[in-house]
């Protein structure tokens, strides 16, 4: 899916009042920020605003942000591969990453000359610190001449040892793509055996690394919300175990969910991933009712409007990437982004 550029309105939406700050904007997320809370919101956002044009600056925004961020101040949204393929040709000086720091990592590969940044230090990611570039070393020398395929999620330093990487979004076509019949997927083990699933011909050896927002999911989550809702459309993300994407109707990047939800319009559905991507769709789709249950994201809500105008104003925190590694790592991911869906 390309990435999105966020439209002026939404329908539907409650008209604020005319004293509001901002009213326009504020019908995008009158259905998730009471109208008491607005008037604390609004002055960052006016600052944003500003500041983007002061500085030439766009905002990258994940699908997991926060409707606030992600509906208001955000120029492109999207999965983590919409973002890498927009971050090569957006046209700006700086570019802010509201989301966490592999992907300013990425962004970073893609835009050597560019700012690039991020407004907390501390948005991490568990798959990403679940391996590192001396695994993946060691992993060369357990399996010679098996390619290694790197989900996004991972530090530059990851990336710069594999061969090339995948999203959840491309994951199968990367994996076909070369044609082996043994490859390395890394670090997510559950991605990893869900792609397993789909390409049955490649045996793909896996690591051991979950992300602790999906692996929290269980198959008695997807068969409690069932009985409660009979016909509720289940979707699952990938990075869910095995077992979970097994009881679901449909599973699929963020990207995919976006479209499942969009295209098919069920009149009820659970969303099996990080809590904001049910709130940031049903924004724009009123007519369809999201039931949770979902996990939090820790790093993706260290994001805020406040850290976001902050970075801004004093251009921190800059994310670099040491020369040495930044070129294999980048090449890692310019050979993903040139897979293309057969």
């Amino acid at each position: 899916m390309a990435a999105t550029t966020i439209p002026l309105s939404r329908p539907g939406a409650a008209t604020a009042p005319a004293a509001f700050p901002l009213p326009e904007m504020y019908e995008r997320v009158s259905r998730h920020i009471l109208p008491m809370e607005w008037p604390a919101l609004a002055p960052d956002i006016e600052a944003i605003l500003r500041l983007k044009k002061e500085r030439n600056a766009v905002i990258l925004a994940h699908n997991y942000q926060a409707p606030e961020i992600f509906h208001t101040v955000s120029d492109i949204v999207g999965d983590s591969l919409a973002l890498a393929r927009e971050a090569v040709t957006v046209d700006a000086d700086v570019i802010v990453l509201a989301g966490v720091h592999f992907m300013a990592e990425t962004a970073k590969l893609l835009n050597p000359s560019k700012t690039v940044l991020i407004p907390d230090m501390g948005a991490g990611c568990s798959l990403a610190d679940s391996i590192t570039a001396e695994d993946v070393r060691g992993l060369r020398e357990k399996y010679p001449g098996v390619p290694i395929v790197t989900y996004v999620n991972t530090s530059a330093a990851v990336k710069a040892e594999s061969d090339l990487c995948c999203t959840s979004g491309n994951a199968v076509d990367v994996v076909r793509s070369l044609n082996a019949p043994r490859v390395l997927m890394i670090p997510d083990e559950f991605l990893a055996q869900n792609v397993q699933a789909e390409v049955p011909e490649v045996e793909i050896l896996t690591w051991a690394g979950h992300c602790e927002v999906h692996e929290r999911f269980t198959p008695a989550d997807i068969r409690e919300v069932r009985e409660s809702y009979p016909g509720v459309t289940v979707i699952a993300h990938p990075e869910c175990p095995p077992e979970v994407v097994a009881e679901a109707d449909f599973s699929g990047s963020t990207a995919l969910m976006m479209n499942y939800v969009v295209e098919k319009r069920p009149p009820q559905v659970v969303l099996v991933t990080e809590c904001s991507m049910a709130d940031n769709i049903a924004a724009a789709n009123p007519d369809i009712e999201f039931i949770k249950p979902c996990n939090m994201c820790p790093h993706m809500k260290r994001m805020s409007l406040r850290n976001i105008r902050r970075s801004l104003e004093t251009l921190t925190h800059e994310v670099t990437v040491d020369p040495a590694v930044a070129d294999r790592a980048r090449l890692a991911v310019e050979r993903m982004l040139a897979v293309r869906p057969r």
